[in-house]
């Protein structure tokens, strides 16, 4: 943003030069990306008063002119036509400077002695285009003898500025002045904004209706027999250092506020408002709508416009429309101040393609309040350009009004945290010159106006006062702190124990991308109303592909598989550990961590039941249950079994269904398992029990019982368990067999069970009625019936 120094200097009185105030706002926190000084090359050039002309004596097209200088009368032999005597021009003495470094010296033409030249505005490098020609004659009341560069206001400059987006407050010049108030600690000038109103009543001119939440606030005055006409210079020389090229004097005052406040406003001419109605309202689907620039764009619902009661007369915060612009008759005008949703505006200027000064400021979220001295600040300026007459009243809407933001923070904190000792009353002086108010030394009571919506916690507070005390003042220190042994969690250990587990196995690690395509879903054939297919949706992904967070890590090793079975790797082996995202009623998701397991090749059921099991008890899990699950549509229905860890739910595992393996084309069977290892380290012990090699001798019994085949054994080692609880120290599944001695439906499941205990030798009378318990027990409640 471009800040013509002189504008600058309205508002703050700084006695240094331009350099050194870009210099100290730069070190304050307000970037600086180029300064411009206005007439640094001119040097020696005054003003001087022309006393008498006389034609050269050996050249026709050379006059010779004496110059009052001030303190003296110089002679100079001048080609230029249009000076007259008792006019009053820029005179370069001997020994000056002009732009581009051209030296003048004194000198002879044709003869006659020449002390020095009159300028052109080109040769002071002044001129606004190549219709200027001739000696620049200025106003007869120019004091003589003057610097020039005092009297064309060349002692100033441009600094321009690199706004980040949290500034808001900063796009103006009065925001940058602010900034300078507080890095100089000079006072700040208020912005005048008084104008008279006559005794009319603006509701009788207008009404505004607000229709949508996206227009938070909505002000509007009318100004009639207005004048329209070019703006003062200074006006216009503002505006064109400042990058916006002059118009007419209204438009050229809302952009003058613009820049100066940061406040984006619009005129309308009154004539073209259709029922003397303003409406805010979404733009319908396809309207058409021809912007300021001449081009007829194409809206949609998703752009606020700003109508009357039959068409849109402006796209809201971005720009006004040619069906309402001032023209050179327009003798009654609205003037409209508003406040936006900044990113509202954003996407709209995007999708339309159109930047403007005024959506650039829109959608950084403007402060709401700046709006009752922006539109009196217009009308400030309507009456001193005594351009139009203010009607009595504004229409205002503000439904909710944004108020101060109210902190407390130690002053003590303060100075510990960013390393300083500075008083409270200094810092309160510091926020103080930022428009904050404060109360308090110990603990400073803060109220932190709307315009600042970046100041929100104490580190902000901080930062602040570090900026104005000054980085380059910020002593050096070495670095405090107390030195702590870093340490793995205990679930960081468990993970690593178990990746480690997984590599000695023969399983290699993989890393697969958290987010995933919702086609995945309809790939391991999940249920329509499964939860799985409840994922969290991102709001700007590359592509469909990468569109939902996954909730499952089965597509992404299958995915694996497929790849590789791809590349004709058959025999595959691969884990992951990584976290699943599921939505919740709070703004993040659950984020449960999981082992995802996976192989095909050479492999069955038991290999993987065996990887599970080992995982378990390297974790030292008791209490854990297997059961069946024929509903899930990803596995095999008759091979596949949930993990139940204390009887609660922890993973399923099995063969993948066939048709989801060839969904991956993958020919062979596929084996896969997914783990909550939230739900195993609840559970986990690390601490291991151990006791002596038994004294006493074991009884070794054989079991073969026929069952029907959709009972698992996990059943029936329940039951041996239960009954022989005390007595049996552990149970051996040895075989189980179906062939021709076994009937259909039926199996042959073997067990060795052993029976000991720890302080004597056990007899069969004490083994018989236990043994013959469970075979009865067996029976009764599964049908088995001994072999």
């Amino acid at each position: 943003m471009k800040v013509p120094y002189n504008w600058l200097l309205e508002y703050v009185d700084l006695d240094k030069g331009i350099k050194e105030v870009a210099d100290a706002l730069t070190m304050s926190g307000s970037k600086v990306e180029e300064v411009i000084e206005y007439g640094k090359e001119i040097d020696r050039v005054v003003t001087g008063y022309v006393e008498k002309i006389t034609k050269h004596p050996d050249a026709d097209k050379l006059r010779i002119c004496q110059v009052n200088v001030g303190n003296e009368t110089i002679q100079i032999v001048t080609g230029a036509e249009n000076v007259q005597e008792g006019d009053t021009v820029p005179v370069a003495l001997h020994g000056s400077t002009l732009p581009g470094g051209v030296k003048i010296k004194k000198g002879k033409l044709r003869g006659i002695e020449s002390n020095g030249m009159l300028c052109s505005e080109a040769e002071l490098g002044i001129a606004k285009d190549d219709s200027v020609h001739g000696i620049m004659i200025l106003p007869k009341d120019t004091p003589l003898g003057v610097d020039i560069k005092e009297i064309l206001g060349l002692n100033g400059g441009i600094i321009d500025f690199e706004i980040t987006s949290n500034r808001a407050d900063c796009f103006g010049v009065y925001g940058i002045a602010r900034e300078a108030s507080a890095t100089f600690r000079k006072p700040l000038k208020a912005v005048e904004t008084g104008f008279n109103e006559n005794s009319e009543n603006i509701n009788d001119y207008l009404s505004v209706e607000v229709k949508d939440d996206l227009c938070r606030r909505y002000a509007a005055r009318v100004v009639k027999n207005v004048k329209i006409g070019h703006s003062p210079e200074w006006m216009q020389q503002r505006l064109m250092d400042a990058g916006v090229r002059p118009i007419n004097n209204i438009v050229d005052i809302t952009n003058y506020v613009m820049l100066e406040l940061g406040q984006p406003m619009h005129a309308f001419d009154y004539r073209f408002i259709e029922g003397k109605k303003i409406i805010v309202r979404r733009a319908e689907e396809g309207e058409k709508f021809t912007t300021l620039d001449g081009i007829e764009r194409t809206l949609d619902d998703s752009m606020l416009v700003i109508a009357d009661g039959a068409k849109a007369v402006a796209v809201a915060g971005v720009m006004g429309g040619q069906n309402s612009e001032i023209q050179e008759d327009t003798s009654t005008i609205v003037f409209e101040c508003a406040n936006f949703n900044g990113t509202n505006v954003r996407l709209t200027a995007k999708k339309l393609g159109l930047r403007t000064e005024s959506s650039s400021r829109f959608e950084k979220d403007l402060d709401p309040n700046i709006i009752d001295a922006a539109l009196d600040r217009a009308c400030h300026l309507i009456e001193t350009l005594g351009i139009g007459e203010v009607v009595g009243g504004k229409i205002d809407i503000y439904p909710q009004k944004l108020e101060p933001y109210y902190m407390e923070v130690s002053s003590k904190w303060i100075n510990d945290f960013i390393g300083i000792n500075i008083s409270a009353e200094d810092m309160k002086n510091m926020l103080k010159y930022l428009g904050m108010k404060v109360e308090g030394d110990e603990i400073l009571k803060i109220e932190v106006p709307t315009f600042r919506q970046d100041v929100k916690i104490k580190e902000d507070v901080a930062e602040e006062i570090a900026r104005l005390y000054g980085y380059d003042t910020i002593p050096t220190v070495k670095i405090k702190g107390e030195a702590v042994e870093a340490a793995y969690t205990k679930e960081q250990k468990l993970v690593n124990l178990i990746r480690n587990t997984m590599v000695s196995s023969g399983f290699f690690e993989t890393n697969t991308y958290s987010f995933v395509s919702p086609k995945v879903f309809d790939r391991v054939k999940l249920k329509e109303n499964s939860p799985l297919r409840n994922a969290v949706k991102i709001l700007n992904p590359l592509g469909e592909d990468f569109s939902v967070m996954r909730t499952t890590l089965i597509p992404s090793l299958l995915g694996t598989l497929e790849v590789n079975n791809a590349r004709d790797n058959k025999e595959v082996r691969i884990f992951e550990v990584a976290k699943t995202y599921h939505p919740t009623d709070d703004k993040l998701p659950n984020e449960p961590v999981r082992l995802g397991i996976a192989m095909m090749g050479k492999a069955d059921f038991y290999d993987l039941k065996g990887v599970v099991e080992n995982i378990i008890n390297l974790l030292g899990i008791d209490k854990v249950d297997f059961e069946r699950d024929e509903q899930n549509p990803t596995f095999h229905p008759g091979r596949c079994a949930r993990l139940l860890v204390r009887r609660k739910d922890a993973g399923v595992f099995g063969e993948i269904h066939p048709e989801v393996a060839e969904e991956y084309g993958i020919e062979d069977r596929v084996y896969a398992a997914e783990i909550d290892l939230m739900a195993l380290f609840e559970a986990a012990k690390f601490e291991r029990k151990y006791k002596p090699l038994p004294k006493y001798p074991a009884i070794d019994r054989d079991m073969a019982v026929l069952v029907k085949d959709d009972i698992a054994v996990a059943e029936i080692e329940n039951i041996i368990w239960k009954i022989g609880k005390g007595l049996v120290e552990e149970v051996k599944l040895f075989d189980v067999y179906k062939g021709k001695q076994v009937p259909d439906g039926y199996k042959s499941v073997a067990y060795s069970i052993i029976f000991r205990l720890e302080d004597r030798t056990l007899t069969d009378d004490e083994i018989n009625p236990v043994f013959n318990k469970i075979v009865e027990t067996l029976s009764n409640k599964l049908g088995a019936q001994l072999r």
